[in-house]
């Protein structure tokens, strides 16, 4: 056999090696995968059976905390009857519009300020001196001025998403590298061009982190945003069984608002992998 033959005959074996590691390593992966998701279903299930024994057994006051039993009890006429349903929708309409209404200012704001040092320089000041401030301290306020209509309830949601997608999104695109600004400068970008093609791609990480905690601020934002002369929705349920001490129906508005943060997360995720194939793609 030639040199030439048995160089070309240890690659092959090094290559078949390689292949046989990497079909090694994937069914680990996929093992590991399977463990994590049996894991991840049986630790709530463990939490609950527990819950439901130390309820049985006295250890847990039921008139304060019920057991899964009472609830699951509750929550099936009010699945039937298509009452937990109706509030679910009400207080997702008005998270979802929330939600939009604060994220898109807060993208735009963002990119314009990361961009450009008089603009940030100008606005900086305000928004470090209006973050801090609690959503809930200025509920009042957003009463006076929007009234007791829908349009409160949607603004007390916006304002705590703004400000989280805002930040971040500033941040993404002050932590995009000098040189793709400075290349899209040399070839004469627009200041159009330098949002969609250098400022928003490069911010879309920072951006979509912004959003998942603009979610969960919105989700906190609704049962207050509830609270005041509502008369539907999740948060309102929770506040009507707790000045009718119904606990467990307080504890099915409780999981069903879990529940909605959880599809809303997911969502999140779906459209961040199909935005942002690259950041999947590196993971």
């Amino acid at each position: 056999m030639s040199m030439a033959e048995e160089q070309i005959c240890k690659t092959f074996e090094r290559v078949i090696v390689k292949e046989e590691k990497a079909k090694v390593k994937g069914k680990s992966w996929a093992s590991k995968g399977l463990l994590l998701k049996v894991l991840a279903f049986l630790s709530p299930s463990l939490i609950l059976v527990l819950w439901e024994v130390l309820a049985g057994l006295g250890v847990i006051d039921v008139r304060l905390f019920s057991s899964p039993s009472k609830i699951f009890s509750a929550l099936i006429p009010m699945l039937y009857s298509g009452e937990l349903l109706y509030h679910t929708m009400v207080s997702t309409r008005r998270i979802v519009l929330g939600f939009l209404a604060g994220a898109a200012p807060g993208v735009i704001l963002g990119l314009s300020m990361g961009l450009f040092p008089p603009v940030r320089a100008s606005l900086m000041p305000m928004v470090a001196a209006t973050f801090p401030i609690p959503k809930l301290a200025v509920m009042p306020l957003i009463l006076i001025i929007f009234g007791l209509g829908e349009t409160s309830k949607i603004f007390t949601i916006a304002i705590g998403v703004f400000y989280l997608v805002l930040i971040n999104t500033m941040a993404g695109v002050l932590n995009i590298d000098e040189i793709y600004l400075d290349v899209a400068k040399n070839f004469g970008a627009s200041r159009f061009q330098f949002y969609t093609t250098v400022a928003l791609p490069g911010a879309l990480p920072m951006i979509f982190a912004g959003f998942k905690l603009g979610m969960g601020t919105a989700l906190l934002l609704i049962v207050a945003a509830e609270l005041s002369a509502a008369k539907a929705g999740v948060g309102w349920m929770v506040w009507r069984a707790y000045d009718m001490f119904d606990i467990e129906k307080m504890f099915v508005a409780l999981i069903t608002m879990a529940f909605l943060g959880y599809v809303f997360s997911c969502m999140l995720d779906l459209i961040e992998r199909i935005v942002i194939p690259w950041k999947s793609g590196k993971g």
